[in-house]
């Protein structure tokens, strides 16, 4: 299979079939657009110490990142190789951020700030042309956004979106301790990756004075980690040093297997691509599936209504049409000819006898839809604003959790609809979406299977 071919044909065919919809509800269709472009991604985390640069300096065979038991540096740095034929080069925040080939236009929101502590490096290694590392900034504790001088958990959130794996470091010595990594695990990576993308890393084992040290780094870490992610079962947490650093004690260089294994598992990332992709665009769908049933299940109330105002509009305007020249004939003795009693007759019928029946029928007309727009469809409006949790089904728990995240879209686009959105065909929209992810998505699916 190939991957890149795959991922272009994705990219084609959701833009085509796709981003009309997500632009008639206002949803963003930035993230997507920004997973399909590029290459892999494997973003690092952890605290100052934890040994991230060590580690990827390792991967790419070379002294690249600056190293160091303090904070060394304080940039989001991106490390990938050149395109064929280019030579190695470092590009800053303000490249990268503007250009439309790159997934990084995001990240323009977050401001000069942030923008200057914003890196590309290319290095000419063969492992990295179709993968690219972000070395992150050290976490720290009691850190506020104006001390880093942007809003750094949103960076976080954002990058790790776009990332096709994550991995989080420790060190013995704070393992998990740091402020910035509990709101990170807790809040910010939940929102944005699954599970199954995440890796947990001990790093610095060889710091540990014998087994009993390490067991105690081990424990706190995992008993740190199940406050941090709420559950009982604790992920698995790879054991690694650096064999370059420093010696490592007898009875732990059983890890050092680990550390291979950890990369291997990196260097794979890539090979996580389509099937990122494919989940991001699936869950993306039912997000988008579950807006449009909510809007149709108004639009369905809001049409019923429309329609009954019609019948009432015809049938109050066809009895004022007919009888409105006789009642004021019978009070005021004008017309002298109503239109009825002439039609019966087989009179002739001129234009001033049809002046009054007309004007009747558009009044009275005119009434039902006065009636309709000031006070039976903002009626309408109101209880499913009110009731915005009965216009779909939640019979899931999936549902349910799809629901608590475009809750509020949907009530921004009940806030002010238009008669016409009324009118929108939502349910051939949520069908629409259905063919592709019952359709389209499953073929995919087969592709990246065999």
């Amino acid at each position: 299979m190939d991957e890149k071919a795959l991922q272009n044909k994705i990219q084609a065919k959701v833009r085509a079939r796709l981003s009309p919809l997500f632009a008639r509800y206002r949803m963003d269709f930035d993230d997507l657009e920004a997973l399909l472009k590029w290459r892999p991604v494997v973003l690092v985390l952890g605290n100052y110490s934890s040994g991230k640069s060590t580690f990827i300096n390792e991967l790419l065979g070379r002294e690249v990142q600056r190293t160091g038991q303090a904070p060394t540096d304080d940039s989001f740095t991106v490390i990938t190789a050149p395109e064929p034929g280019a030579g190695e080069a470092e590009l800053p925040g303000a490249d990268l951020v503007n250009d439309s080939r790159l997934p990084f236009g995001v990240f323009k929101d977050f401001g000069e700030q942030f923008i200057a502590h914003f890196r590309m490096k290319k290095v000419a290694v063969p492992l990295f042309e179709n993968l690219a590392v972000i070395d992150s900034p050290g976490m720290l504790d009691s850190v506020s956004e104006r001390d880093r001088g942007y809003d750094y958990a949103a960076v976080i959130r954002e990058f790790a979106r776009l990332a096709d794996l994550v991995v989080l470091m420790f060190d013995p010595h704070k393992a998990g301790t740091i402020q910035e990594t509990y709101t990170t695990i807790r809040n910010i990576l939940p929102e944005a990756v699954g599970e199954d993308r995440l890796l947990f890393v001990l790093s610095r084992v060889d710091e540990c004075d014998n087994l009993a040290d390490l067991l105690r780094s081990y424990g706190t870490l995992c008993w740190n980690l199940s406050q941090m992610t709420g559950r009982k079962d604790i992920p698995r947490i790879f054991l690694t040093f650096s064999p370059q650093v420093g010696e490592v004690p007898p009875e732990l260089a059983v890890w050092g297997g680990e550390r291979e294994l950890l990369k291997q598992e990196i260097l794979a990332a890539a090979g996580l691509r389509i099937n990122h992709i494919l989940q991001n665009v699936d869950k993306q769908l039912q997000e988008l599936r579950l807006v449009a049933e909510a809007m149709a299940s108004y639009a369905v109330g809001g049409r019923r209504l429309v329609a009954d105002a019609v019948k009432w509009a015809l049938v109050l305007g066809l009895l004022g049409f007919l009888f409105v020249d006789m009642g004021i004939k019978a009070r005021w003795g004008v017309p002298d000819r109503p239109l009825l009693p002439s039609l019966i007759e087989g009179l002739g019928v001129g234009p001033m006898q049809l002046l009054i029946p007309v004007s009747a029928f558009v009044a009275l007309a005119g009434l039902v839809a006065v009636w309709l727009s000031r006070v039976s469809l903002p009626r309408h409006l109101r209880r499913c604003r009110e009731g915005i949790d009965g216009l779909v089904v939640l019979d899931t728990d999936y549902r349910r959790h799809v629901w608590e995240r475009v809750r509020g879209r949907v009530g921004e686009l009940l806030a002010a609809p238009s008669l016409g959105g009324l009118f929108v065909g939502h349910q051939a929209n949520v069908r629409k979406i259905d063919r592709f992810l019952g359709g389209v998505m499953q073929e995919y699916y087969r592709q990246i299977g065999k």
